[in-house]
């Protein structure tokens, strides 16, 4: 592996260490929030900054992005890391298993290297431009799904930002008709690794930050899918909002993707079409 994956790696690792002893007593862990639905705990912090220590230890020149504490380092550095201590809090601070570290390498900006560690399985992703996206050291692909009405789609629910909702609710309606099944885990960065592990066919969501996407969107280019933002183009990582999947059903759920977030409200009547019975909920 590159010495940069090599010192994410440790990075994550250590802070999987830090997450997985607070998650040992979650009843004494303080928790505070940032805005509404949206916390922040002490293992939060604590993991960053052990992420950061390793970090500035093997490149102390480099810039720093983080969610807890922002950025650090100067505007002209040409590498930069962008870095969640823990994507995922509210799952964590409920014991919910479905959350992770994630860690990626910006260079002049175009993000080079990227690692995604879910401390609760012990499951390590990384990928680095050019090289392919690996789980646990082997090679992984996205899925051959190539239709969406065979596809598992993951999403997230834009909380705390009511302003994106109606749009999203349509697209999630139109999906839940067509697709046998949607997912909604909590933790976007593991989201789109299991895009690129093959999974889940497909992903969308709004709201995201870079911290949420930048070492997963590397993944799923790496394991031969494709990402753009629901413009379809390639300003998801300066956006808040990302689609992606295999090639073949990464166009069909884009298609989706724009006709209903630029639709017009539906009319009572199409509100009450039913969703299929049997769905994968």
């Amino acid at each position: 592996m590159h010495p940069m994956i090599n010192t994410a790696v440790k990075a994550a690792r250590r802070a999987g260490q830090v997450i997985n002893r607070g998650a040992l007593n979650l009843d004494r862990i303080a928790v505070a929030r940032k805005q509404p639905m949206d916390f922040v705990t002490e293992v939060d912090r604590a993991s960053e900054q052990a992420i950061i220590d390793v970090l500035r230890d093997a490149y102390p020149d480099h810039a720093i992005l983080a969610e807890e504490s922002g950025f650090s380092g100067t505007d002209t550095a040409e590498f930069r890391w962008i870095i969640d201590p823990l994507d995922g809090t509210t799952n964590f601070i409920h014991g919910f298993p479905q959350y992770a570290v994630s860690i990626a390498c910006q260079y002049r900006g175009q993000i080079q290297h990227g690692v995604i560690y879910d401390p609760v399985h012990n499951d390590l992703f990384t990928a680095s431009r050019g090289t392919g996206a690996f789980l646990n050291e082997r090679r992984i692909r996205v899925s051959r799904v190539d239709r969406l009405e065979e596809g598992l789609i993951g999403t997230g629910l834009p909380f705390g930002e009511s302003r994106h909702l109606t749009r999203y609710l349509r697209i999630l309606r139109e999906i839940m008709v067509r697709a046998p099944g949607v997912r909604r885990a909590g933790a976007a960065a593991l989201d789109l690794a299991y895009v690129a592990a093959g999974r889940l066919d497909g992903f969308w969501e709004i709201g995201l930050k870079p911290w949420d996407m930048a070492a997963g969107a590397l993944m799923v280019l790496e394991a031969g899918g494709l990402v753009s933002d629901w413009q379809g183009g390639e300003n998801w990582l300066e956006g808040s909002d990302v689609v992606c999947g295999s090639p073949k059903l990464f166009a069909q759920l884009l298609a989706v993707v724009q006709r209903s977030a630029n639709a017009a409200a539906p009319s009572a009547s199409t509100d009450s079409a039913a969703a299929p019975d049997e769905h994968g909920g």
